[in-house]
Parts: structure tokens; C-alpha cells; sequence
């Protein structure tokens, strides 16, 4: 799955990889974007604008448009099937850049350890999503999934899905053009193997609303283990 992830880019990396998109005055950044919060996504219905939304879908026929976080990700397997991801598997795809995304290991005494994962070209990730608009009266939300899949070698040891990353800007365009279900579900796989990165950070980072740079710093395994 995908539960936590970060956006905070270089200059290099926006000026390479998001110079054709407009982007905010003042850029939201965060070490540590968890489910109900805003975050941004390049749309296929606006592809040249990065907007911030609510990470976990509402459908568009939710009742009452509360943002619970119980859809912050979509299965690739069946998302064409699943109610609440079907219209927006096919009309609504969205790319959700990051730097990098977290996943964790279990250590004895049901202990969580958080690992950061990041591309080794030091390139921005763009994470496949699909979004939604819930509207009532006057007022709209938007919100997003991301899409996950089965893992490659480097997050298998810690996790049986994560996020499908869409690595090429071809791909990425494809991604945010197509309606075609087949097309869709091609894109939809785990990436290749040895391209990703991680290790471990600070369990500061299991606590949503936990910001700052230091979440990204490398911990010693070997030296802060014996600390507890």
C-alpha cells in the first residue's frame, strides 16, 4: 500500500521534471503527507496545473462528502469492479508527484520501523491516481486515491503492494490521455526492479502531522537499535 509519502522537490527537480506545469505562488511542501490532508495532483482534465486535493477518495455519490481516509489507495487488481474507483478508473486519472514514499517494517514487540523509498536517479516520482469531485449546493471536494500494485524486489521484503509509478513522461501523458480500460490496466504494474532506494528514518514519522526535514535523514539500524 501507500500510507505516507513526501513532496518536498529540488529547484533541479521542478525545473526538470514540472517546467511545463503551472505551479503554485508558494509551494505546499511536507516530509510527511498522510491520509485526510491536501496534496497535489496534476490532472487529466487540467494537465498543465498542479492542484491540491484531499488524499482519500469520496465518491461523487457519497452522502454526506466526509473525508475519512479509508480510500487512500485503489487495488489495480479490480478497479474497474470496485464501486466507489469505476467512473474514476476510466474518466478520472490524475499523477501524484512525491520525492519519495514510506513503508514499514514489523520489528519484535509489534515495533514499527518506518524506511523511506526513493527513485536512485533522484528524480521526482509520479504515482498513478485517480480523483473525484463530491458536490452539494454551493459547496465541491476533491480527492484522490493512489493506485498500488504488487511490489518489485526492493519494497517486497516490507510490503506485499506499493504505489504503481508512472517513470516516463510518455507514459505519464498516456496515463493522464487514456479512457480505454486495456490501455489503463497495462499501465498498472509494479515498476522494474533495482531502480528504487530506501532506508531507514526516524519512527517520528509514524505520527501523522510530524513534519520537518529530519524525517528524511538517514538512521543507523545497526546504533539506534540497541538504544531500546
Amino acid at each position: 500500500m501507500c500510507g505516507r509519502y513526501s513532496f518536498v522537490p529540488t529547484k533541479k527537480q521542478l525545473d526538470e521534471q514540472l517546467r511545463e506545469v503551472e505551479l503554485p505562488t508558494t509551494l505546499q511542501i511536507s516530509f510527511n503527507i498522510a491520509p485526510t490532508q491536501t496534496a497535489y495532483v496534476i490532472t487529466n482534465d487540467q494537465p498543465k496545473v498542479m492542484q491540491l486535493m484531499h488524499w482519500g477518495l469520496v465518491p461523487y455519490w457519497s452522502k454526506n462528502g466526509a473525508v475519512s481516509g479509508k480510500m487512500i489507495n485503489a487495488r489495480a487488481k479490480g478497479i474497474f469492479e470496485k464501486p466507489s474507483f469505476r467512473v474514476p478508473a476510466t474518466r478520472r486519472h490524475c499523477l501524484v508527484p512525491a520525492d519519495s514514499f514510506y513503508e514499514w517494517r514489523t520489528f519484535p514487540g509489534k515495533r514499527k520501523v518506518p524506511y523511506r523509498i526513493k527513485l536512485k536517479s533522484e528524480k521526482l516520482l509520479f504515482m498513478a491516481g485517480i480523483w473525484d469531485v463530491w458536490r452539494e449546493a454551493s459547496k465541491e471536494l476533491h480527492s484522490f486515491s493512489i493506485i498500488t500494485t504488487t511490489p518489485n524486489v526492493e519494497v517486497a521484503p516490507l510490503h506485499d503492494r506499493m504505489p504503481v509509478l508512472l517513470l516516463d513522461p510518455e507514459i505519464q501523458k498516456r496515463w493522464l490521455d487514456t479512457t480505454d480500460p486495456e490501455e489503463t490496466r497495462q499501465l498498472l504494474h509494479a515498476p522494474p526492479n533495482d531502480i528504487l532506494e530506501l532506508y531507514r528514518v526516524s519512527e517520528r514519522l509514524n505520527a501523522p502531522g510530524t513534519d520537518g526535514e529530519d524525517l528524511h535523514k538517514r538512521v543507523d539500524e545497526d546504533n539506534e537499535l540497541t538504544l531500546f
